[in-house]
């Protein structure tokens, strides 16, 4: 635990970028001791464990989860979560809205793009995207909330290609907004950006940086 680079990170960020202190793995004393210098936003890449967390912890902390969410898992994170950053398939999101609506909540969530040059990562091109949100079926989902888009660079020193990444994710969220969400001031929200590559980020345009290693040290 990093408190000296928290702050310094926390310093660092615009007054329009929001800190997702990313405490997966993580014990919970970690998290208390963030949470007592004022963080109130934290994610999570594991259902169970964001549960488990979330039981022991403050309930002003607004949790996001951020991995790879499975069918299966929803049960556990719904009744609280306050974000899902990761809603990569038009079938993970009719689940979400499923368990929206035996919560009786409606679910914030993102859509995860896939901009990187690596294989591991998850996410919707542009096309699946708009083949998912002009077809009827999208529109009968009342329990869930698209909020914005969320992608992950190629994990690399090359800060062009980074840029360029970031930059296209920019330019997925603007196409998104201008055709699909331009009378939804709740799309608005552009995660990207983790603990190597955040300034990056913000230079092109994100609203939500998911930090872990910078502050709460390498995971093991």
């Amino acid at each position: 635990m990093n408190i000296p680079a928290y702050k310094k990170i926390k310093r660092s960020l615009p007054k329009s970028v929001r800190l997702i202190a990313v405490s997966k793995t993580k014990p919970v004393s970690d998290i208390a001791i963030l949470y007592q210098e004022g963080q109130r936003i934290f994610g999570e890449n594991k259902a169970i464990e964001l549960r488990d967390k979330a039981d022991l912890l403050p309930k002003d902390i607004q949790w996001h989860f951020i991995g790879h969410l499975q069918t299966n898992k929803i049960k556990y994170i719904a009744p609280f979560v306050a974000l899902i950053h990761s809603i990569d398939s038009f079938e993970l999101l009719q689940e979400v809205n499923k368990y929206g609506i035996k919560n009786n909540r409606v679910i914030p969530c993102l859509l995860q793009f896939y901009i990187a040059n690596e294989e591991s990562k998850f996410g919707f091109t542009l096309a699946q995207c708009e083949e998912m949100l002009q077809q009827p079926l999208f529109h009968e989902l009342k329990n869930i909330e698209i909020v914005g888009v969320m992608g992950m660079a190629t994990f690399t020193d090359d800060r062009e290609l980074i840029a360029s990444e970031f930059q296209s994710l920019t330019n997925i969220f603007n196409y998104l907004k201008k055709h699909y969400f331009k009378e939804d001031p709740s799309f608005k929200e552009l995660s990207m950006g983790m603990s190597d590559d955040y300034p990056i980020a913000i230079a092109h345009g994100s609203t939500m940086v998911r930090i872990g290693s910078a502050i709460f040290g390498e995971r093991g």
